[in-house]
C-alpha cells in the first residue's frame, strides 16, 4: 500500500518502525540502502504533518536507517546508515546483537534532556532514565528539541554489510549527535528516534536475554513511550 493523503487523513499519529524498502534478507541488501518510500509519499507525509499531522519515525541500525534517510531528510534531520557503540564496545569483528552492552541516556548524565515528554504532566509521570540497545546516531539543522544525547563515550560504525565488521570500518566520533529527539513542523509534530528495541520487550536468542522494557534499568521506558504519545497527541503540550 502506497502513502497517500488521503491514508493519512484517517490517522491522528502515523508511527513508521523500522522500515526496508522489500521484504529481503535485512542483511543482503546493496550499500547504501534503497529507501523506503518514493519521493511522492515523503512529499505526503511531510505536508501531512506541516497542517497538523503527528509523525513518529524509529529507524534503528542499518539498514532500517539507510532506508529511512530520505525520509528524515524531508524533515531537515540527518539519519546515518550504520552503528552507535560505546567505545569500549565497538567491534572489530563480525559480532552478534547478543553482545550488545546496552545505552542508558539520563537526566543525571546530562544526555536525557529537559522536555515535557521527559517531564510528563505531572510529578508522577518524569523519567529520569532511558535505556536503548545499539541503534544509529542521527543529527539535525533543524530547530529540533534533543532528548537522548550521545556523549563522547559513543562512536559509531559505518560497515559496508549490516553487522560485518572488520579492521578498518569506518568510525566516527558522536559527542553530541542524537537518538531521539522531537520537531515541531507548521502546526504538526514528529519525533525521530535511532533505536526500535526500546519501544520493545523482547528476549533475545538461545539465552532469552531480556531486551527492551523487560531489560534491567529500563524500567523507566514505558512511562517514556507513554509520554511521547500523549506529546505527539496533543495531550501534552
Amino acid at each position: 500500500m502506497k502513502l497517500s493523503k488521503q491514508i493519512l487523513e484517517t490517522c491522528r499519529i502515523f508511527v513508521v518502525s523500522n522500515p526496508l524498502p522489500s521484504d529481503r534478507a535485512w542483511n543482503t541488501y546493496p550499500y547504501p540502502t534503497p529507501s523506503a518510500f518514493s519521493d511522492e509519499e515523503i512529499a505526503a507525509l511531510r505536508k501531512w504533518v506541516e497542517v497538523g499531522g503527528s509523525l513518529l519515525l524509529i529507524a534503528d541500525h542499518m539498514p532500517a536507517s539507510g532506508a529511512a534517510l530520505d525520509l528524515a531528510a524531508a524533515f531537515d534531520v540527518q539519519f546515518n546508515d550504520g552503528f552507535a557503540f560505546e567505545l569500549g564496545d565497538a567491534p572489530n569483528s563480525e559480532w552478534s546483537t547478543v553482545g550488545a552492552k546496552p545505552t542508558l541516556f539520563s537526566r543525571q548524565t546530562g544526555t536525557l534532556a529537559d522536555h515535557p515528554i521527559t517531564n510528563g504532566r505531572e510529578p508522577s509521570e518524569r523519567v529520569d532514565s532511558i535505556r536503548t540497545f545499539t541503534g544509529q546516531a542521527f543529527q539535525s539543522d533543524a530547530a529540533i528539541y534533543p532528548l537522548m544525547v550521545f556523549s563522547r563515550e559513543f562512536v559509531f560504525l559505518m560497515p559496508r554489510v549490516a553487522w560485518q565488521f572488520k579492521e578498518g570500518t569506518p568510525r566516527v566520533a558522536i559527542d553530541g549527535w542524537y537518538q531521539g529527539a522531537a520537531l515541531e513542523v507548521g502546526e504538526g509534530r514528529a519525533a525521530f528516534f535511532g533505536e526500535a528495541a526500546m519501544f520493545t520487550a523482547q528476549l533475545k536468542g538461545p539465552q532469552q536475554i531480556p531486551i527492551g522494557m523487560n531489560a534491567a534499568m529500563a524500567e523507566e521506558n514505558p512511562q517514556f513511550v507513554l509520554n511521547l504519545v500523549h506529546w505527539l497527541s496533543r495531550d501534552l503540550n
